[in-house]
């Protein structure tokens, strides 16, 4: 979920300024059915083009950066507007999306910013564009924070901010909800990993090759390895881990009902999604960690890593302090160098989409949304 601050880059217009050659009755294969993917080859669908939706393991699955049961959902992003805005669109499209499934997705709960200083400029430099789309968050002092959330420990803390209009989404259903529905519409789907090949081919593990007017990898972790010379090592893969504690049966209403939070240290970031649909309290490491192998790495835990995890958990939530491990997760990052999206021609009509840098879930709808029309021809 990086909380990092990305620079104000003008990312709209470098979306708006590629442009591929897609019209309708085209073809187009998508490589990769996670987050990025998985709502960009519906979108191309929608637009009037025949699409071809592959992963190696399926949508949702546990290598991908998507698998995990679910994923914070919030505007700020510090002066980057592109994102805020990009939110909202998304939280527009996941809203829409969960009324036609019927089946809930998105969980307003809220989201609480632990704030260390005087000054968080993640949130601060938000502020105008919360007003501007009239999502303003509400300013709790240290008092109002002990009075309104006596679970958390807020001795070191200068305020919070508590901003009404983010929660979580469940990511490994929603995906393959995605997936269910891309096939529904139309399109087609296949289980196999998948290569790039002359032009615009992809090859399958069967030796299969496939062809189309236009291919789009988004392919998470694995974009660099696809693409060595084209990506290379601007996509690296972290090791990031997520813990589910056990609440105390006594106070599992109070744990389960508060919103999620992230803890805005300038060092950690530290974020949790109580209640979690049901999973444990759960609690995310932001800060980068190992380099790692999305797929043959092996999926359990650093020690040292939960061990400071229990630490912090035992100083911020004291309820908590003894709370058995239900549950655990690797959660690979594919990380850009600036933390931002990637989105580029790696050759003629064979697109790249990554960089989710551990908050592209979210974006997914809309994303692929701005994906599509930036292939489509007008």
């Amino acid at each position: 979920m990086a909380t990092n601050t990305f620079a104000p880059l003008s990312l709209f217009k470098s979306f708006n300024d590629r442009r591929g050659s897609l019209k309708r009755g085209d073809s187009a294969i998508v490589v990769g059915a996670g987050a990025f993917g998985g709502w960009t080859a519906l979108h191309i669908l929608r637009s009037g083009i025949k699409v071809t939706l592959i992963d190696a393991w399926g949508s949702g699955n546990s290598r991908s950066s998507s698998g995990d049961e679910t994923r914070v959902i919030r505007s700020t992003y510090g002066a980057n507007e592109f994102y805020f805005d990009l939110n909202v669109r998304a939280l527009e499209l996941w809203k829409q999306h969960q009324r036609e499934w019927n089946r809930q997705v998105f969980f307003n709960t809220g989201v609480l910013w632990l704030c260390h200083h005087e000054k968080c400029s993640l949130v601060d430099d938000s502020i105008p564009f919360s007003k501007k789309h009239k999502m303003e968050y509400e300013y709790l002092s240290k008092n109002d924070l002990g009075k309104r959330y006596d679970v958390v420990n807020s001795k070191d803390l200068h305020h919070g901010y508590y901003d009404p209009y983010g929660g979580y989404l469940k990511a490994r259903e929603s995906t393959q909800l995605v997936q269910e529905t891309f096939v529904k519409e139309g399109g087609t789907f296949i289980n196999s990993p998948a290569f790039p090949s002359d032009g615009t081919n992809v090859k399958l593990s069967d030796g299969t090759i496939l062809g189309a007017d236009t291919i789009l990898y988004a392919c998470g972790s694995w974009l660099g390895k696809m693409f060595p010379n084209e990506i290379g090592d601007r996509i690296s893969c972290s090791k990031q881990e997520v813990y589910y504690f056990g609440a105390p049966a006594e106070k599992s209403k109070d744990f389960d009902q508060f919103p999620v939070w992230v803890d805005a240290d300038d060092k950690d970031y530290y974020y949790g999604i109580p209640g979690n649909a049901n999973r444990g309290f759960k609690v995310g490491v932001d800060r980068r960690g190992k380099p790692f192998d999305p797929t043959n790495g092996d999926r359990t835990l650093e020690p040292e890593v939960l061990a400071h995890a229990r630490g912090f958990l035992a100083h911020r939530f004291p309820g908590l302090k003894d709370a058995p491990l239900v549950e655990s997760r690797v959660c690979p990052y594919e990380n850009s160098p600036d933390g931002n999206f990637i989105f580029e021609e790696a050759r003629k009509d064979v697109w790249v989409l990554g960089g989710g840098s551990g908050h592209g879930f979210k974006h997914g709808p809309a994303l692929g949304e701005l994906v599509a029309k930036a292939l489509v021809t007008l």
